[in-house]
């Protein structure tokens, strides 16, 4: 079977939030900002796991597009976090990149899929 290197990094990228949330939490004192850099940022992974198991085509992007607004929405709040000091320039880039790199993957797998579909319905 294939590997999907989509699934794996945004596993790998819900884990480093995980981490970061339990670091604002502990550290910082931090609740509001992390419940919600946390729960966009892990909803990424959760949207593309589901969307393994799409029930159709439109479903698959539909969950993917949710999946990349998840993404969208993780920049704002590592932005946030970053402009309030309560993770440093590096620590915010080094996680925006990584989710930027999420976006281009989510939105590339759009793409094809959306070409695909309309290539076999036309």
């Amino acid at each position: 079977m294939k590997e999907n290197v989509l699934r794996k990094k945004s596993l790998t990228f819900a884990v480093r939030i995980v981490n970061l949330s339990k670091y604002l939490r502990e550290n910082k004192k931090e609740f509001t900002l992390s419940d919600q850099v946390l729960r966009s940022g892990t909803a990424i992974g959760a949207m593309v796991y589901e969307a393994e198991r799409a029930e159709s085509t439109p479903d698959f992007i539909h969950k993917m597009k949710v999946a990349e607004k998840e993404a969208n929405e993780t920049l704002y709040w590592l932005e946030l976090l970053k402009e309030t000091q309560y993770i440093t320039r590096v620590e915010h880039d080094s996680m925006n990149n990584d989710t930027i790199e999420l976006i281009k993957m989510l939105v590339s797998s759009i793409k094809t899929v959306r070409t695909n579909y309309k290539q076999q319905n036309a």
